[in-house]
């Protein structure tokens, strides 16, 4: 690290003077990302977010419009934002976050005041499925830990509304791990619709000056007999059912140590059997489902504690109890081996090795070598609980969860995550034992030790695990391996697959062409945008600027008015990240590959120069964004549905339009009288044996509010899938359908449902003339039910609140004239529910 006299900071005029130094590294990534839909690699602790807020800072200031930040946990999104805060000349007020904890009527309107959002994924996601945000204005979006860019996670649905909805859209794509291969990487790349990947390593001259080398080591450990005992019993049960699905023909082995990879591939196969009706695909899917919960038990008392596995055992006990519990839960807490395996666990009195061994290394690094901190990640949080008491008897020792509560174990709020790290960084306490929530991103401080309590079978995790070590000095990681358990297994793939990744990223180097050649045709076109007009060094003129800010302005974007640009760009008389570049001296003391890396950039902009971006973002301006639009079909949806992907899959269609809504009744609204309950099988055969609330219940209400009601039944397996005889289901569907006049209807999968429920809604809505009505067409409501409904309409608070205010209160009037404190006594009515009612009742009407 150079001497402070000697630190140079960037320049710029949205940048706080003196607070941003300048890495070369960071110039050069920045660079390159302002010109194209970039994913950027760089090792964890080297300061990812630094180049997306230069990214972000000359984005705003060339272009304007809004910067949205993404990151995937609570804790984090708070830490970009202080940073962004101390960082941006820009004002706190319009740097603002978006979590679960703020409302959501809140956020339209913060949304609408803002120039930079910094958000969890899952509240954007929601936000665009409701209609109460447009990412019209967005010019810079943000993927933090962008790995997560696969599957279901809301971070490929953003992308592929802000592709589709932004006029001048720029992705920046972060990780210091992007994927264990080529492929994975260009799967992350293909859902946010990236083009070009930049990767600085260790190994580059401008980063090594700010790395220090991780030692890695691991330490072998002997399991005693008693625990080796209880894992031998669920080996037997798990080769038991292994010859069950042989005889299927779906299971090629009976080892207990069956990989991974074969239980998905005997997975898909049993799906194929069920797919083609036959009985047989049923059977084995639930046999499978017994050997991965056996699998699961065998992993904990082998990797990580027997109170682990004494826990997991009791859970399966309370859900082979609960009503409508699978028939693998039942048979599996039944075994008579299982059982046994239950009781040496309960008996067993002494310690697992790895907690002795974690003990004697923590003893080693704060007291023979004067260490400060040390984190301990494990994968289990019975582990982590159980640890944090053992180690607790001779050292200061907190633990840190997720938020989510489980069975017998509180979660972290964000406050008690936020203060726990505070406490940590101020010396507060020595060892933090932490599940993987603290592994991406986190601002963790610099500690002594990272202890692997069990190796991680990813590259992308053992990367972030390690990345908390080694950041300021030189670091230690030690890893634990049970000796022949997965332990090993999972060490050596880690091992195999951060090699390849490493390998990996340094072929994608400059690697923009091939990976723009797997995309598909859309998102090439998207690849160019206004701002990468610039050629060369030049960046874009205040002209340039001032015209591509009026484009923004006629299109009714509320930050970075187009004069005010125009003028700061003349005043300041800087141009671009072209500015920030390296110094003579920096690009001398640079190796070749960093020269062509820099020519790689300049290229890549004077491409951008050849597309006519800024023509075509207005060419569409009239149908990018739909987020807002009062005309056409609405479906309503109940918060509730998000859980699937049905609402998704409506929110992209562009002759539709969704809203959610917490829905007193049903899932979905399709017009004035009719409303749609949906049930998976298994959610209708829950209803029929004892939930919260029995089916009839629930159609009743749809029928007391709707004239034309729907239930529909989603998936295949009705008969099969618990131990209900196929007479008591058919006896329910007759008589919800004929008791209750609710028609019913069937559906194969989620997607066939999302079309159901479009055809019916554009049905009634285009052909019928009808309109959306949440509180449905029906007057039939008795004198409670219409008290409930005018009270639950009262902030939307909600009709379980209704219920309890007119319980305190005794009456509609009651409610209406008691005041904020008297209002806040009732349960689940806090300070800010109290000032809502009492500004709706209270304030003059206009």
């Amino acid at each position: 690290m150079p001497a402070s006299e000697d630190v140079a900071y960037v320049d710029h005029p949205l940048l706080e003077p003196s607070f941003i130094e300048r890495r070369l590294y960071q110039i050069r990534l920045a660079g390159a990302a302002r010109d194209t839909h970039t994913l950027v690699c760089l090792p964890t602790g080297l300061g990812k977010t630094t180049v997306s807020l230069l990214v972000t800072a000359e984005r705003l200031y060339e272009v304007g419009g809004k910067s949205l930040f993404l990151a995937p946990t609570k804790p984090l999104v708070q830490q970009h934002a202080d940073f962004y805060r101390e960082a941006l000349t820009i004002p706190d007020d319009e740097i603002v976050v978006f979590t679960g904890d703020v409302r959501p009527d809140d956020r339209a309107k913060l949304w609408d005041e803002a120039q930079i959002i910094i958000a969890t994924p899952q509240v954007i996601e929601n936000d665009l499925i409701g209609n109460r945000i447009s990412l019209r204005d967005v010019t810079h979006l943000t993927f933090d830990e962008c790995h997560r860019a696969s599957g279901d996670y809301a971070y490929v649905y953003i992308a592929e509304r802000y592709h589709a909805d932004a006029a001048d859209p720029l992705v920046t794509g972060m990780s210091a791990s992007p994927g264990g291969d080529e492929e994975a990487i260009l799967e992350v790349c293909e859902n946010l619709g990236i083009v070009d990947v930049e990767v600085m390593t260790e190994g580059d001259a401008d980063v090594d000056e700010y790395t220090h080398d991780t030692d890695v080591e691991w330490n072998r450990i002997e399991l005693p007999d008693e625990i080796l005992a209880i894992r031998d019993a669920l080996n037997e049960v798990i080769t038991d059912r292994l010859e069950k699905l042989k005889e299927l023909g779906v299971a090629r082995s009976t080892r207990p140590d069956v990989s991974q990879k074969d239980l998905n591939r005997m997975r898909a196969e049993l799906q194929r059997l069920m797919n083609a009706d036959k009985s047989e695909g049923y059977k084995g899917m639930s046999t499978h489902a017994e050997v991965m919960k056996l699998r699961r038990a065998v992993e904990l008392v082998e990797t990580q504690s027997v109170e682990s596995v004494r826990r997991y055992f009791e859970r399966q006990r309370n859900a082979a109890r609960s009503s409508g519990a699978s028939k693998a839960s039942q048979r599996l807490v039944a075994e008579p081996k299982v059982r046994e395996a239950m009781r040496k666990a309960e008996s067993f009195d002494g310690l697992h090795p790895k907690f002795r061994k974690t003990r004697i290394l923590l003893a080693e690094t704060l007291g023979i070598h004067d260490g400060e901190r040390v984190i301990v990640f494990t994968e289990s949080r019975d582990t982590a609980e159980a640890l944090t008491e053992f180690l607790s008897e001779n050292f200061s020792v907190r633990r840190f969860v997720g938020q989510g509560d489980r069975e017998g174990s509180d979660g972290m709020s964000q406050k008690e995550q936020q203060e726990t790290l505070d406490m940590f960084r101020n010396g507060e306490f020595e060892v933090l034992v932490s599940t993987s929530v603290a592994e991406e991103g986190l601002d963790v401080p610099e500690v002594d030790l990272v202890l692997f309590f069990e190796p991680v079978p990813t590259a992308i995790r053992s990367i972030q695990r390690k990345g908390r070590t080694g950041r300021q000095a030189d670091g230690r990681v030690v890893v634990l391996l049970a000796e022949d358990t997965r332990d090993e297994a999972y060490f050596w793939i880690s091992r195999r697959r951060e090699k390849t990744m490493q390998q990996e990223l340094r072929e994608l180097k400059g690697a923009a062409p091939e990976i723009e050649a797997e995309l598909d045709h859309s998102q090439r076109d998207l690849a160019s945008f206004a701002g990468s007009s610039s050629t060369g060094n030049e960046g874009v003129s205040g002209e340039n600027a001032a015209d591509s800010e009026t484009s923004a302005d006629d299109d009714s974007s509320p930050n970075q008015p187009a004069e005010n640009v125009a003028a700061a760009s003349a005043k300041n008389g800087q141009s671009g990240l072209a500015d920030f570049g390296p110094s003579d001296k920096e690009l001398a003391r640079a190796e070749p590959d960093d020269e062509s890396g820099e020519e790689s950039g300049d290229d890549a902009a004077a491409d951008g120069d050849e597309s006519p971006a800024g023509d075509s973002a207005d060419d569409e301006a009239g149908t990018i964004a739909k987020a807002g639009s009062d005309e056409g079909v609405e479906i309503v949806v109940d918060q509730r549905e998000l859980d699937s992907h049905i609402a998704r899959t409506l929110s992209k269609r562009d002759d539709l339009t969704t809203r959610l809504e917490t829905l007193a009744v049903g899932d979905y609204i399709l017009s004035d009288r009719v409303a749609v309950e949906r049930k998976s099988v298994s959610d209708f055969l829950d209803t029929l044996t004892g939930g919260d609330r029995s089916i009839f219940e629930q159609v009743a209400d749809l029928t007391r509010h709707y004239a034309r009601p729907l239930l529909i039944i989603e998936g295949r397996g009705l008969y099969e899938e618990r131990n209900i005889h196929p007479g008591a289901i058919r006896g329910a569907i007759s008589s919800v359908a004929v008791d209750f006049g609710v028609s019913v209807l069937f559906t194969e999968d989620e997607d066939d449902t999302a079309e159901m429920l479009a055809t019916i809604a554009t049905r009634e809505q285009t052909d019928r003339e009808r309109s959306v009505s949440v509180h449905g067409g029906k007057s039939a409501k008795t004198l409670d039910e219409q008290q409930e409904y005018v009270v639950s309409a009262i902030a939307d608070i909600g009709p379980v609140t209704a219920r309890t205010l007119l319980e305190a209160f005794g009456s509609v009037e009651a409610v209406m004239t008691a005041n904020e404190d008297d209002l806040q006594e009732v349960r689940g009515v806090g300070k800010v529910t109290a000032e809502r009612i009492r500004e709706v009742v209270g304030s003059e009407y206009r």
